[in-house]
């Protein structure tokens, strides 16, 4: 609700990011304000290789968003220099056409981690926005409109000047792991509080940790009576245990890490 806000969302895979994202979004649009989302997995392999073809991207999928006319031709200018470019397209179209706040989402930040060619000028461009928003000026005012919302998994970002990183200003929020008065809630919800007792939410919180995504797998699965608890803990580490496809996922992202 705050004029030129930042929120940071941070966790691993399958931990709810996008979800919060969602409710956030919804909320903000409770507010009477406009919302755009950009999922960079969505954005292929040629959009994210160049810095240009990247932010004119951008500002093509936020004007979409935002139900209105891309305008590149009229307000970009190479000469000014792309980031540049890009704040001017917002600064004097975007921004100036849309009366209400404007909260920008970016979802999967972390595919720009490896785009060496990307990664550091556009963390300056957010970085520059942020700032804008805190002047008092005109061009403050304007910027104040926006709200940005970064997305990210924990995996370590390429290290950035302080000053020109997004990473380290705003609100961050770093989603944590249930616990066990979490589950008892959640298990009560799927109405198997009664088969559930303190012992085998004890057993379920030392094989999952907490973590949401795999809590929910178990819930569903008992619900449903497609398997039993015993055979459930019997069967999770196996290849016939409903967790295979996760197990399988994990072992993928350790084989790519000693291969790189």
């Amino acid at each position: 609700m705050q004029p030129g806000a930042l929120i940071r969302l941070k966790a691993p895979q399958k931990m709810g990011k996008t979800l919060l994202l969602e409710k956030l979004l919804d909320y903000a649009r409770q507010q009477g304000y406009q919302t755009a989302k950009l999922d960079l997995k969505l954005a292929d392999s040629s959009t994210i290789a160049d810095l240009k073809t990247f932010l004119q991207w951008l500002c093509v999928n936020v004007s979409d968003s935002l139900e209105l006319e891309a305008k590149l031709d009229e307000y970009w200018q190479d000469s000014t220099g792309l980031n540049k470019s890009c704040t001017r397209y917002f600064q004097k179209y975007l921004l100036l056409v849309i009366d209400s706040p404007v909260v920008l989402a970016i979802d999967n930040f972390e595919r720009l981690f490896k785009c060496e060619n990307i990664f550091s000028e556009f963390c300056l461009l957010l970085r520059s926005w942020y700032e804008t928003a805190k002047q008092g000026d005109k061009m403050g005012n304007v910027w104040k409109k926006i709200r940005l919302v970064v997305v990210n998994s924990t995996e370590t970002y390429p290290s950035l000047d302080t000053n020109h990183s997004p990473f380290n200003v705003g609100l961050a929020i770093e989603l944590p792991e249930f616990n066990l008065s979490q589950v008892r809630t959640l298990a009560k919800q799927y109405e198997l509080d009664g088969q559930l007792g303190e012992d085998a939410l004890n057993q379920l919180m030392g094989l999952l940790g907490g973590h949401p995504y795999l809590v929910q797998e178990t819930l569903e699965n008992l619900k449903s009576q497609q398997i039993t608890l015993e055979q459930l803990l019997r069967l999770a580490p196996t290849e016939e245990g409903i967790f295979s496809d996760h197990l399988r996922e994990q072992l993928w992202n350790v084989y790519k890490i000693i291969l790189s």
